[in-house]
């Protein structure tokens, strides 16, 4: 019979514990009759138990070990209190580890029983430390927990107890992305750079799990508060275990009972919750925070707005992130003239969509400043817009965080110093503030910034005429030759007509004759990183590698002759990495691509790639989700042919594919001319001559 409490597994985990397809973990449930049995879930999505499906594996030479990070994600998944309570109870045994480690050691040789009985005082002397009196955090002690600590701290002497508790935060939050609304860490760093250097003391009046406070370097105090009592217990530990900072954590409404009325900190950096209507318009029609004035019904960010000002010291600088309404909405336009007129708003920077959730606006950071009595006024409003620095991205793309940094640090810094920034047609300037008290007090940078030289300026117009004309010329010499018909001319027969036997990728992988290995996008600073949008646009890797975690043994880089596939859309697409950077080679493989490295004794890259893109060869590897179509590259399926034929294969998909990249920059090329003189002859730069 089954004890109480152990940890269940989905198939997806059990595909992620076998490091296979999820369609591989089916396969065995229909093929094998001695496949564990389901112990929970529901008919569509079961779960199995992890020691059951652990010793399935082992016994099949399909798993050596259920890797430690994985098994500690399990116990916190079948935690009787939920993944919550689990991260809970796990982060504040960690914080023992981490500031307690003699008595942790003390406490670990104990047997079970007495270390149960014993923990509690040891924790919570360790929390009140950190955390001061009445912090948030609230373990309740369930059934198996000494296990599931036990396990977490040989986690944590392998990782640190930081990176231990962010890899099963990481995990619960990437299992869970609906239920919570995170601020990036691109974000989360740019904000902490604008708060400056030297802050000691800060706060975030709607912290969720942290991120912005964790961006921060050298803070002393951090006050962290947030309406959900998880969420406020979460990014407490998550702070203390960041650093050494003090954390005073609170769980309330800020804007209804805020936990630090007589705090004056150095910054507030916060991502508050936006379009709320119930923020607390009636019962709050009198507080003294509304300096600048009461905020309508609808105006619940520019409530957020007065409670950071109200929490700074005098100079103190606070950032948030807002939803580009906020700026423009007429209900809220006499508070933002006098945000102005007082010299208390100092920046508004537009964001490229998809920089932060909710991804299909593009949001804002506001930067504001508590005018110190008898400071002087500054004349004039940084406004910037970082759009343009990702012309081509998808909506949802993650944005260019590096050069969005970069490009808003430099103006920010030069405008906080001087008053003044060079100006940048289309990205930035400094606004007169009278400028902006009109009728509607907008403050959306794009309305105000003068707009960029057409295509560039007519220099840049011809010279990307004659590109055009060039790449025109080399997809016309390029044009594949009319086909021909399967069977016929002097040439071998083709696979149609011999019908070769057909072998899959997986195969082929469990041959030896190619490794196949799924990316993770993370890696050192500075590696560029291949992303599925460049795969199927043909641009060069584009992305940034995020810092490694404890689930990413290694960093998985491209080298020439590797076949990347992307494993999510419903769009067949196929990279042959060459020497050439701009393919690939030297950079980081990233999330939802697979990387196929053929043997070339055995395989041709190119006619490997060929055959991987064709239509109904995806179509048959293909399932699909509720909201995406997911490719199982092990089912793909190519001829078996000797290496002369695949080389002659090779040679002719490699041209269809120069043919392929010619098109893509002529229709590039092409749609950069036609805007240019768009914008040029609106704005008078170009005649109609």
């Amino acid at each position: 019979m089954l004890e109480e409490n152990v940890p269940e597994v989905t198939a997806a985990e059990i595909a992620r514990l076998a490091g296979v397809g999820r369609a591989a973990v089916s396969n065995w449930r229909r093929r094998h009759p001695g496949f564990p049995k389901p112990v929970g879930g529901t008919e569509t999505s079961p779960s199995f138990a992890l020691p059951e499906v652990e010793a399935w594996l082992r016994a099949q030479g399909k798993l050596a070990e259920v890797p430690l990070r994985e098994r500690v994600w399990q116990q916190v998944t079948a935690h009787p209190g939920g993944a919550v309570a689990a991260l809970v109870e796990a982060g504040a045994a960690l914080l023992v580890v981490r500031d307690r480690p003699a008595r942790w050691l003390e406490l670990a040789a104990l047997p079970d029983d007495r270390l149960a009985e014993r923990l509690p005082a040891v924790r919570d002397e360790a929390l009140t430390a950190r955390l001061g009196a009445g912090h948030p955090v609230t373990v309740r002690p369930a059934a198996g927990a000494v296990t599931l600590l036990r396990a977490v701290a040989e986690l944590a002497a392998g990782l640190g107890a930081r990176q231990a508790f962010e890899f099963l935060l990481g995990r619960h939050l990437e299992a869970n992305p609906r239920q919570y609304t995170l601020t990036p860490e691109g974000c989360a760093d740019l904000m902490a750079g604008l708060a400056g250097p030297g802050v000691r003391t800060a706060l975030d009046p709607a912290c969720g799990t942290g991120s912005p406070l964790r961006a921060l370097a050298g803070a002393t105090v951090l006050h962290a508060q947030d309406a959900s009592p998880e969420l406020a217990a979460l990014a407490a530990l998550r702070l203390a275990l960041h650093g050494s900072a003090q954390v005073r954590a609170a769980a309330a409404d800020s804007l209804r009972a805020d936990a630090f009325p007589d705090a004056a900190v150095d910054a507030v950096l916060c991502h508050p919750p936006f379009n709320e209507r119930n923020w607390g318009h009636e019962e709050l029609a009198y507080d003294p925070r509304w300096e600048y004035g009461f905020p309508a019904r609808t105006e619940s960010e520019l409530a957020w707005i007065q409670h950071a000002l109200a929490r700074l010291r005098e100079g103190g600088t606070a950032v948030l992130l807002m939803p580009p309404a906020a700026a423009a909405r007429r209900s809220g336009r006499r508070i933002r003239a006098d945000l102005l007129r007082r010299g208390a708003l100092r920046a508004v920077v537009s964001l490229p969509a998809g920089a932060a959730p909710p991804y299909g606006i593009p949001l804002q950071l506001w930067v504001l400043r508590k005018p110190a009595p008898g400071a002087a006024v500054p004349a004039g409003l940084l406004l910037l817009d970082t759009a343009g620095l990702d012309p081509d991205g998808p909506a949802q793309a993650r944005a260019p965080w590096p050069d969005v940094r970069d490009a808003v640090l430099a103006a920010w810094t030069a405008y906080d110093r001087t008053g003044a920034t060079p100006e940048t047609p289309g990205v930035s300037r400094v606004v007169p503030v009278i400028e902006l008290l009109d009728d509607d007090v907008d403050l959306t940078p794009a309305r105000h910034l003068p707009p960029p030289a057409a295509g560039g300026g007519l220099a840049e117009l011809a010279a990307v005429r004659d590109r055009l004309d060039a790449t025109l010329a080399r997809a016309a010499r390029l044009t594949p030759p009319p086909a021909t018909p399967a069977g016929t001319g002097p040439a071998p027969a083709q696979p149609a007509a011999a019908s070769p036997s057909q072998t899959t990728v997986g195969e082929l992988a469990r041959a030896g004759a190619l490794l196949l290995r799924a990316g993770t996008g993370t890696g050192t600073d500075g590696l560029p990183v291949l992303t599925e949008y460049d795969v199927y646009a043909g641009t060069a890797p584009s992305g940034t590698a995020a810092t490694p975690g404890p689930d990413t043994a290694e960093t998985l880089l491209a080298e020439p002759g590797d076949v990347v596939v992307p494993v999510v859309g419903a769009l067949s697409a196929a990279r042959v990495v060459t020497e050439d950077p701009a393919s690939g080679a030297g950079a980081v493989i990233g999330r939802n691509l697979q990387l196929l490295r053929p043997d070339p004794a055995a395989l041709d890259p190119w006619f490997l790639a060929g055959f991987l893109r064709g239509t109904a060869n995806t179509r048959r590897a293909s399932s699909h989700a509720s909201t995406a179509t997911r490719l199982d590259v092990r089912r793909l399926q190519l001829p078996r042919l000797p290496p002369a034929e695949q080389r002659r294969y090779g040679a002719r998909f490699r041209a269809l594919a120069e043919f392929e990249d010619a098109l893509r920059l002529a229709g590039r090329l092409g749609e950069q001319l036609v805007q240019g003189l768009y914008d040029g002859l609106s704005d008078g730069s170009v005649t109609p001559q």
